[in-house]
């Protein structure tokens, strides 16, 4: 016997729509109700097989005198076994239809916490990039600076002491960076912004990936960047360095005098974003945040600081976001950088971990 179905147009005005939770709720109500209610007709059917069979005793003892009452107690029993082939109907009709309504909750509310999950992924991987996106703003400004342009066009004791005084300063009001660096354009720093904390000076950083990238380009008006990274330099710190080419008199075409490298203080400014995503109090301990790194390197983690050792692969299917569920029950979501402006990102992924109950 199927149930009846009803279309809802939605709530009413003035009624709160039901949420997932909720009618996970209902539908057990329903199950534990309908399981009571059935059990209730299978006790008053034995009831009624039990009466009908006393009868029947009762008729046969009573001879010719109870055959009246034995065609009774036959129509009783009749009855009563009709009433539990409809009980078995019921309870299966209405057992496999809550078990589907079940089946089909629970997917919703999959659905929807995955979907909210990629949402996170994608605020998580939305905030780093607006931050870097400012960093290749800083650089290439900082790059046509003209205490800057000046020591990389002539470098003398005055001209470097000079630079990094100014880079100094910069630093005082910008505290994300850990230092700044001018090199040549052989890869030799010139001048730093803290030397009394970093003693850089003369340090060929020529083989480093972000100053490669950053001697061949053709513009004042682009960026090179690195790999998030430890940094000897840096007294082991991760970093993300940003580059930009210093040029003639600060122009975006000018001849290229060196290169200016800006080196963000990664780990607490990541870990701070992370450990920002709203997770629900309930969720924090089963739930983790990461960053992960087109290497697929786990650079930031909400559960801890990233050694940058550790990996982390995601089944993306080549889908700029989503969401699965390994076997083990642990439901994983992600998002892919969107970029930012004119930062278009580097291949990284915002991912949420749920670990199952």
């Amino acid at each position: 016997m199927p149930l009846p179905k009803t279309i809802s147009a939605g709530p009413r005005a003035g009624e709160n729509p039901v949420s997932i939770s909720e009618l996970i709720e209902l539908t057990n109500d329903l199950r534990t109700s309908a399981a009571d209610k059935i059990s209730g007709i299978q006790r008053v059917t034995g009831s009624l097989r039990m009466l009908a069979l006393n009868a029947m005793i009762e008729s046969a003892r009573a001879g010719t005198h109870g055959r009246g009452f034995s065609v009774v107690a036959a129509e009783v029993r009749e009855i009563a076994a009709n009433v539990g082939l409809i009980s078995e109907q019921l309870q299966k009709e209405l057992t496999a239809q809550i078990d589907s309504l079940s089946a089909h909750t629970q997917s919703m509310a999959n659905a929807a916490m995955g979907t909210r999950m990629v949402d996170l992924a994608l605020n998580a991987i939305e905030i780093i990039d607006r931050n870097l996106y400012e960093r290749t703003c800083d650089v290439r400004w900082w790059a046509t600076d003209s205490a800057v342009v000046d020591c990389a066009a002539n470098v003398t004791p005055q001209s470097a002491a000079y630079a990094s005084k100014r880079l100094g300063v910069i630093l005082n009001a910008y505290t994300v960076y850990l230092d700044l660096w001018l090199c040549d354009l052989h890869g030799k720093v010139l001048a730093n912004g803290r030397p009394d904390r970093y003693s850089v000076a003369g340090l060929d950083v020529s083989q480093e990936p972000w100053f490669v990238q950053a001697s061949r380009l053709t513009s004042g008006d682009d960026y090179a960047v690195g790999d998030i990274s430890v940094a000897p330099g840096l007294k082991g710190a991760q970093v993300a360095t940003y580059a930009a080419s210093v040029r003639t008199g600060g122009e975006s075409h000018g001849a290229p005098l060196g290169v200016l490298a800006i080196h963000f203080d990664w780990a607490p400014q990541a870990e701070t974003i992370v450990r920002g995503v709203r997770i629900e109090p309930e969720e924090k301990t089963r739930t983790a945040v990461l960053l992960v790194d087109a290497h697929r390197r786990v650079i930031a983690s909400s559960e801890g600081t990233s050694t940058l050792d550790q990996h982390f692969q995601i089944e993306t299917g080549n889908q700029s976001h989503g969401f699965y569920t390994r076997s083990d029950g642990t439901t994983v979501a992600f998002h892919a950088t969107p970029g930012y402006e004119t930062y278009r990102g580097l291949g990284w992924h915002g991912v949420i971990v749920r670990r199952p109950d």
